[in-house]
């Protein structure tokens, strides 16, 4: 049977590549993807816009579209009184980052699905999330707006416009923004911001729901690293022991969940996003680093991440896919709870009993419905305590327990694979790409782990073979890859992001086309995005469509922003290239937010990231030698141990070569035919370093002074 038959609705989305899209072409909503298709029609039949915004993982979009897009009443109104479009705002984060702040604005809170309605050239006038299908208490239903929304359409067009302009207008005003400085204190107060807001009994910042933001645990970091305040690791060490332990941590798959609805980290909100595990991964691994390998879970957890990367999210051909869903079989979680009895008839009897101990499940489960808040008889696998607290409590040696769980875990893996599984989101996005090369081009220097490299390198290798269009001279990345076709003009995390990525990969392979990858994207990124006048990085370059503002994001939220990102990179790559360019765009960049900073700090870390590296003591350094032999490979293993933040890193085994991109390389040889390094601080260097054990009496001598 034609697929197109086998359904008695059909819309427009068929033909998209956007899982969250598909999702919907079967609606009886006559849906159209964002186009001019859509918009025209509109025009031509004098009928305002339902915009409706989210993707393919998001709970609440799954329930609106249960409720009310697959209600055949609901969508027989919408499809004669509007024109409604459907945006995935994966494919489009041009075009939620627009109408998300428009809502937030207007409401003062946003969230997915985000409900825009406008007119026909794209002006909003009215604005939400999630609307349920029928009045709730104070809250309105779906068709009740759609019914207020049409009459006031038909009979108060005059209002409508003025709201239009008077919106418009005011964001217009609004994202102007006026350049000052920050100043030095300001590491200070973000720290002591971050110190008013923690958790210290379970971890994180503020109460529920709690997300992981792991770019507030990598600044703190960074601070500890500058102050040595030994509160700062304190608190990004207890952060991720409480994540790792909780049900926000998948114990049986591995991997994380998008946040915790609850302070403990306990009960999840259970997509799985790739961008969560490429930031988490890079906290764990620099922690790993900061502690000094003191703590076994933090390399463990990293190592864990990558596991569940490499399994379940990776292409054949080395791409990196983006999402998995919440859902299962209409039931948010389903795949991840266990009920005590299914642990029983799996296990045998001893090892039930451990696992159910050891994992807090319980004959009544720990699981709530969330409509009736009764418990399901369900259980999210969290630990109560740590496996060392378990296992003196329960006089079993450290290592024999986790041998155990070891065995049990993968028996429960292999059944629970036998389930339905959550959708996953298989379409893969150039700036996520980019995130998880970086952590996995870190874990693979950090950990020795040359997997995780090869994994990094295939994922840039894909994105470089396959998400760039060429047209005549010029190369374009693309933003979406899905079922072999490439699409939608990259914006400034996509390029932001790949040449983090490939600067991190530099970082750990010292191979010079990836250092020429990076330069290449980092200066795609100031043609196409770099705003000159302004001094800013707009999201959006001036050829893609244009909207009805310009969009700059600085806001650190579930990821680091694209500004700041953009920031980090040119402040690192324009210390190791001693590129004064690149370092005066970075400082222009967050010159440019200083203010918001000023009244903000913790909401933007990546951007602090940014001007601690830029303005701070660095270091850069350069290791001459043969990368095959054997003093070389125990000078860059001596690096890649230590917590270096603030530091490049470049290895001259080709001086020629590398002076191409790096003066000093010209001159900056192997001394007495031994693996020399030179370390500069901020264009003033030390002396040359033969040999490994020089290296190592050094770091030693800045360990004792708190340098290094």
């Amino acid at each position: 049977m034609d697929s197109l038959t086998q359904h008695r609705y059909t819309n427009a989305l068929i033909h998209e590549k956007s899982p969250y899209l598909l999702q919907h072409a079967h609606n009886p909503v006559n849906w159209y993807p964002w186009g001019e298709e859509a918009f025209a029609r509109a025009r031509q039949e004098d009928k305002p816009i339902f915009l409706s915004i989210g993707y393919a993982t998001c709970h609440w979009c799954h329930v609106m579209e249960r409720e009310s897009f697959e209600n055949e009443d609901i969508a027989r109104f919408l499809n004669e009184h509007y024109i409604s479009i459907k945006v995935d705002r994966e494919e489009r984060p041009d075009i939620d980052a627009l109408y998300m702040r428009i809502c937030q604005g207007l409401t003062g809170h946003g969230g997915w699905p985000l409900t825009i309605f406008m007119s026909p050239d794209k002006q909003p006038f009215f604005a939400g999330t999630y609307f349920p299908s029928q009045n709730y208490y104070n809250r309105p239903g779906f068709p009740y707006i759609l019914e207020r929304i049409v009459h006031a359409w038909k009979h108060e067009r005059a209002k409508i416009q003025e709201s239009c302009r008077a919106i418009v207008e005011h964001f217009r005003t609004a994202i102007v923004s006026s350049p000052s400085e920050l100043d030095s204190g300001i590491l200070d107060r973000a720290y002591r911001r971050y110190e008013e807001l923690f958790d210290s009994q379970y971890g994180g910042f503020g109460t529920q729901p709690k997300f992981p933001s792991p770019q507030n645990l990598l600044f703190l970091l960074r601070y500890y690293k500058r102050t040595q305040n030994p509160s700062a690791l304190a608190m990004v060490e207890r952060t991720l022991v409480a994540m790792r332990h909780g049900g926000i941590f998948d114990h049986i798959g591995y991997g994380f969940h998008r946040y915790s609805t609850d302070r403990e980290w306990v009960v999840p909100h259970f997509e799985k996003m790739l961008y969560d595990q490429a930031m988490l991964a890079l906290a764990y691994v620099e922690a790993h680093q900061a502690t000094r390998g003191s703590n076994p879970v933090l390399a463990q957890t990293a190592e864990e991440i990558f596991t569940y990367v490499l399994r379940d999210m990776t292409d054949s051909a080395g791409g990196l896919y983006s999402a998995e869903d919440a859902d299962s079989e209409g039931h948010e979680g389903k795949f991840y709870v266990w009920s005590a009895d299914e642990i029983h008839a799996l296990l045998d009897a001893e090892s039930a009993a451990l696992f159910c101990l050891v994992y807090s499940i319980h004959p009544n489960g720990n699981f709530h419905d969330e409509a009736s808040g009764t418990l399901t008889g369900y259980n999210i696998p969290y630990l109560h305590s740590s496996l060392e607290t378990i296992a003196t409590q329960q006089g079993i040696e450290y290592h024999e327990l986790r041998a155990k769980l070891a065995v049990i875990r993968e028996t429960l893996f292999y059944h629970r694979e036998q389930r339905v599984r959550p959708l996953r989101d298989d379409k893969i996005l150039a700036d996520w790409n980019g995130l998880m090369i970086a952590a996995f081009a870190l874990g693979g220097r950090v950990l020795d782990n040359a997997l995780y490299t090869q994994a990094a390198e295939r994922a840039l290798t894909f994105l470089l073979e396959s998400m760039i269009h060429t047209h005549g001279n010029s190369q374009r990345l693309l933003h979406r890859y899905r079922d072999g076709d490439a699409a939608i003009p990259a914006f400034l995390d996509d390029y932001a992001f790949v040449a983090w990525g490939a600067f991190e990969l530099y970082q750990t392979t010292f191979s010079l086309s990836h250092l020429r990858t990076a330069i290449f994207f980092a200066d795609e990124m100031i043609r196409l995005f770099f705003d000159e006048c302004k001094g800013v990085f707009r999201f959006s370059a001036a050829d893609n469509e244009p909207l009805i503002l310009d969009i700059t994001e600085a806001y650190d939220g579930a990821i680091p922003s694209g500004n700041s990102v953009a920031a980090t990179v040119l402040a690192r790559l324009g210390k190791l290239l001693s590129k004064r360019s690149y370092q005066d765009i970075a400082a222009r960049t967050i010159q440019h937010f200083a203010q918001e900073i000023h009244r903000y700090p913790t909401g933007f870390a990546q951007m602090l990231i940014a001007y601690d590296f830029l303005y701070g003591k660095t270091q850069e350094i350069l290791i001459a030698g043969h990368p095959h032999d054997s003093e070389t490979h125990s000078i860059i293993r001596l690096l890649a141990e230590e917590y270096m933040p603030h530091a490049v890193f470049a290895l001259n085994s080709s001086p020629r070569e590398l002076a191409q991109y790096i003066e000093q390389a010209a001159y900056q040889g192997s001394l007495h035919n031994h693996a020399t390094t030179y370390v500069c601080e901020n264009a003033v260097c030390y002396s040359p370093l033969i040999g490994s054990e020089a290296l190592q009496a050094f770091l030693s001598s800045q360990h004792t002074h708190g340098e290094v």
